[in-house]
């Protein structure tokens, strides 16, 4: 094998590792937003349930419904990222 060659594989595998950090990298990004939302839902909902004891039943399921739409937003960032490595 030439040198060239070798150099060239070299290139091509540094740059998938590059892709590779970059969309961990994006991701870890685009999980935050989500994370922090999902906290500030759950204890804002917490509490809510802990005032009105007896609207616990439609709190719940309000947060259950807020938090898959806001995983939601983290998925979305992970599919983005992975297309991105492919594109």
């Amino acid at each position: 094998m030439s040198a060239s060659a070798i150099l060239a594989q070299t290139a091509a595998e540094a740059k998938n590792a590059a892709a590779a950090g970059t969309a961990g990298f994006g991701y870890g990004l685009a999980a935050i937003g989500p994370g922090i939302g999902i906290g500030y839902l759950v204890g804002q909902s917490v509490q809510a349930m802990a005032r009105q004891p007896e609207a616990a039943g439609m709190v719940r399921t309000t947060m259950f419904l807020g938090i898959a739409f806001t995983e939601a937003l983290a998925l979305i960032g992970f599919v983005v990222f992975i297309l991105l490595k492919f594109a």
